[in-house]
């Protein structure tokens, strides 16, 4: 029989802990192997039963999620997945555990009613087995220098359109690629993040204030502007439109694609139909195959798209869709693709 997967559970709450554990338990290829109600706490019951995967709470007393994720960063490699309530706040502080080496996040039911546990318990399940597929060396390794790029001399003209794309891993990614940017960039950036609503605005502003562009979440019927990163929000698809004669951002709440909304696939085919060969893909690490179809239509326009290299990616799964289908007219790691945007744009 396979080793069953090591969870430890760390929440203040003794409701949250009893939920974490007999979802997972529930399970017959994984365990909890400890718990802990606090940061400290936490450490020794690491230290002592050396789990695979740990689902930390982002707010405790003592010493909360980011402290712990940054001693577990120094000694003992983990996956760890965040659980975060749905508050602006816990959703700040989440985006930095993600940036620091945490593989995912749970948002905590607001509710109270099974179905809500329900639809977490099936969200965590899947979290902890994709988070297995991951290399916890490759969460804490040392961290990248952020690319120092000079603004081009030259004035742009740019017609361009650039349309990025990620999931599990993104923020870290995009901590390379999006502050690295000329504040001269003279392309808008269309943004997809899998992340739920709240979430993508703190992500949002987080980018704003540690980049040289504007960085904003996208609002429907926007007229695009060069040099302006647009974030796709939560449980909305983003794409474009031509309105006498300005290009507009509008949002959509039709069905899932690839089973996500927004989805980086719808991005970049309306992007792709108006910008036709002045679009650039650009396809981050992630799960799954979201941005392949899209890669393929930025191709069929004679767009350029750019694939994260297997070597930065904490999950090497979009950008090696998109790389196995041929698509990839580039393949980087993250903190060479702000340079070859700017060559690009």
């Amino acid at each position: 029989m396979a080793q069953k997967i090591r969870v430890v559970v760390v929440d203040d709450s003794a409701f949250m802990r009893m939920v974490l554990k007999d979802i997972i338990d529930s399970q017959p290829d994984m365990q909890v192997v400890g718990v802990a109600k606090d940061g400290l706490e936490a450490l020794q019951v690491i230290e002592e039963k050396k789990p695979d995967v740990v689902t930390l709470d982002v707010e405790m007393p003592k010493m909360n999620g980011i402290e712990v994720l940054k001693r577990i960063a120094q000694k003992y490699p983990v996956r760890v997945i965040m659980v975060s309530s749905l508050t602006e706040e816990g959703a700040d502080i989440t985006i930095t555990a993600l940036t620091l080496g945490a593989v995912d996040f749970l948002t905590k039911p607001s509710g109270s009613t099974s179905l809500t546990f329900r639809e977490v318990a099936d969200a965590l399940l899947t979290k902890i087995r994709n988070a297995m597929l991951v290399d916890p060396k490759n969460l804490f390794a040392r961290q990248i220098a952020k690319p120092a790029l000079t603004a081009p001399k030259k004035t742009f003209l740019g017609n361009k359109a650039v349309v990025i794309g990620a999931s599990t891993g993104g923020p870290r990614s995009l901590d390379l690629i999006i502050p690295a940017l000329p504040e001269n960039f003279p392309a808008p950036v269309f943004l997809v993040q899998h992340m739920p609503p709240v979430f993508t605005k703190s992500l949002a502003t987080r980018l704003n204030s540690i980049s040289k562009l504007a960085v904003k979440e996208a609002e429907d019927g926007e007229i695009v502007k060069k040099g302006t990163v647009y974030v796709a929000p939560g449980d909305f698809h983003m794409g474009i439109r031509t309105v006498n004669s300005n290009v507009q951002v509008f949002l959509d709440k039709s069905e899932k694609i690839n089973n996500v909304r927004p989805a980086v696939d719808f991005t970049l085919m309306k992007v792709a139909e108006i910008y036709r060969a002045n679009t650039v893909a650009v396809i981050l690490t992630g799960m799954g195959r979201d941005g392949a179809k899209g890669a393929f239509m930025v191709k069929y326009y004679g767009g350029k798209v750019i694939a994260e290299h297997e070597s930065t990616c904490v999950v090497y799964g979009m950008p090696k869709a998109v790389v196995e289908e041929g698509y990839a007219d580039y393949v980087l790691p993250a903190d060479k693709i702000a340079e070859k945007l700017i060559e690009l744009v």
